[in-house]
């Protein structure tokens, strides 16, 4: 079984919750992908890793992060994938409100200021978080040259990264879930 293949089987055996829960965009669906369950396994992290990392080779970037909680794990996993390849890649942590206190910054980690940098989340329903994300490392001067998810939940998502004029990439769709699209 390749890594993709292995990841995909974690993530249907240990990330998707059935029940009705409310999602952050707002909507209610009848399941929850809790992809957490996945990027923080000391199984299934370092397969994200390799998995988003792939999905991106194409793509030249100086550093990876995204909206914190999501992201956090997702980017440090491509962090770690990409040292194995003998590559460098940094992370950052965006927060969801610039920080009051010490250095008062929204992006934590290196400088993102002149660097190329994919924006990066676990799961995207309507986009919102990606493209707070997207948002916050424009305002700090970087170059944002894609958005990529691990799981993509079919509503929305790349209909609206798209229409900023970001590249979407996510290295699963709702369907490889066997889990209905959320309207």
């Amino acid at each position: 079984m390749d890594v993709r293949d292995r990841l995909l089987e974690l993530i249907k055996d240990r990330a998707v919750v059935h029940g009705r829960v409310t999602l952050s965009s707002g909507r209610v669906a009848d399941y929850y992908v809790d992809l957490r369950r996945v990027t923080l396994d000391g199984e299934a992290a370092p397969l994200v890793g390799q998995v988003m990392t792939d999905l991106v080779a194409d793509l030249e970037v100086d550093a990876v992060g995204g909206l914190t909680m999501g992201a956090d794990p997702v980017a440090a996993a491509m962090l770690h994938a990409a040292a194995a390849r003998g590559s460098r890649l940094d992370a950052f942590v965006v927060r969801k409100s610039t920080k009051s206190h010490g250095l008062q910054q929204r992006i934590e980690g290196p400088p993102v200021r002149g660097r190329r940098v994919l924006v990066v989340e676990d799961t995207s329903t309507t986009g919102g978080s990606p493209m707070t994300a997207v948002e916050a490392c424009r305002e700090a001067g970087a170059d944002v040259v894609a958005v990529a998810v691990i799981a993509d939940r079919g509503s929305g998502a790349e209909e609206r990264l798209r229409e900023a004029g970001l590249e979407y990439r996510a290295a699963y769709r709702v369907d490889e879930l066997d889990l209905p699209a959320t309207g």
